[in-house]
């Protein structure tokens, strides 16, 4: 039995960020998704697009209220920010700030320019991808060099939110290839291209390497506390984001490099998207009977619902991708079933969000739940909930 310290008083209103942490930052990315999902699906739905555009929008917005809330929390609250720095559970993430960033400088050149024009879509795009991409880098050196030799982490803690600043450099690389038709001809854009590509690369090294202590946690320590069981879909991140990246390459590749490679760049977009979606959808089989499971025992609303969100998004773009690079009908329905489940998924987490935000629950201190070492199956029990 898990003991939870309550915040002790009432709950404070809308107002203050002292509690205000980067997971926050997944709000926009789920948003962003729903817009850039929604526009590239191989399906003509009526006003779509212009729905598209209007969440893009609202994912802007969303995106400057957070980057001047955060700026507030760290001029205002400095010793929370860095306690959220050498907190394991909190710090990776960090690389939500970079894909957040991304995902809404990709919108701009996806949907966006319907409403801003394409000069200040692609200006846009471009401030976003530099700053997203420098940011996503530092966060994949810095954080796991902190759970190094800063965190004091033991292999019962590890959670898929660990792969979150290790995820951030393959949204580079899937909405770097977007930028690479404003470039020049020539070596600018077959630099942007390959920098993609080893951003790919590192990437999925980083990702191979983190999974297995993922997958081995949720098989010899059980199930994750019901409020972290959400996160497991963060694992469809690095694999509909991968696919997604390698359908990109595909699809600016010719003209930008040289044959054979062009040529290879569209074999690799479906000799890797294909068994790699399968994979996703495997694991996304697993992650739903978790998610029932924890429901069934009770789990309530937490900032963790919005995992159900950007990763499914990433599917949604890497079928589309399979789509266009296959011609298989198949993977139209997959990409359009698919950003349903988005789309509802966004829906729940966006409505609890706002009813939190107005009672002030989410701005709270976060619960702590005790350390229970071991239930009487001999399994951990514990965690904590932020």
């Amino acid at each position: 039995m898990v003991t939870v310290a309550r915040h002790p008083g009432p709950i404070r209103r809308l107002g203050t960020v002292r509690h205000l942490g980067p997971n926050w930052y997944s709000a926009v990315m789920g948003t962003a998704a729903v817009a850039t999902a929604g526009a590239g699906l191989p399906l003509r739905i009526p006003g779509l697009r212009t729905l598209c555009t209007a969440v893009w929008a609202l994912s802007l917005l969303l995106l400057l209220a957070l980057l001047g809330a955060r700026a507030r929390h760290w001029t205002h609250h400095r010793d929370q920010a860095r306690a959220h720095l050498l907190d394991p559970a909190m710090a990776p993430f960090y690389g939500c700030l970079s894909m957040a960033l991304l995902a809404v400088g990709g919108g701009a050149l996806t949907v966006g320019r319907d409403w801003i024009g394409s000069a200040a879509a692609v200006a846009l795009d471009a401030v976003l991808f530099v700053a997203g991409t420098a940011i996503g880098l530092a966060a994949a050196v810095a954080v796991p060099y902190l759970m190094a030799v800063r965190h004091r982490i033991e292999p019962s803690q590890a959670t898929p939110v660990w792969l979150l600043p290790l995820v951030a450099p393959m949204v580079s690389a899937a909405l770097g290839p977007l930028l690479v038709p404003h470039l020049p001809p020539g070596q600018a854009r077959e630099t942007l291209l390959l920098a993609c590509v080893a951003m790919f690369g590192l990437s999925l090294l980083a990702t191979l390497l983190m999974l297995p202590l993922v997958f081995a946690r949720l098989i010899t320590g059980g199930p994750l506390p019901l409020a972290l069981t959400p996160t497991l879909f963060l694992v469809l991140g690095p694999l509909g984001q991968s696919t997604t990246a390698v359908g990109a390459f595909a699809d600016v590749a010719p003209g930008v490099v040289p044959a054979p490679y062009s040529e290879g760049f569209g074999i690799l977009a479906v000799l890797y998207g294909v068994p790699v979606m399968g994979f996703a959808l495997l694991w996304s089989g697993l992650a739903t009977a978790h998610v029932v499971r924890a429901r069934r025992h009770g789990m309530g609303f937490a900032m963790t619902w919005w995992a159900f969100t950007f990763p499914v998004g990433t599917c949604v773009t890497g079928a589309a991708a399979l789509a266009r690079h296959t011609g298989l009908v198949v993977y139209e329905g997959l990409a359009g079933g698919l950003y349903a489940v988005l789309v509802v998924a966004w829906a729940a987490a966006a409505v609890h969000t706002a009813r939190g935000l107005l009672s002030g629950a989410l701005l709270a201190a976060p619960r702590t739940a005790l350390v229970v070492p071991r239930s009487v199956t001999g399994r951990t029990t514990s965690g904590a909930v932020h």
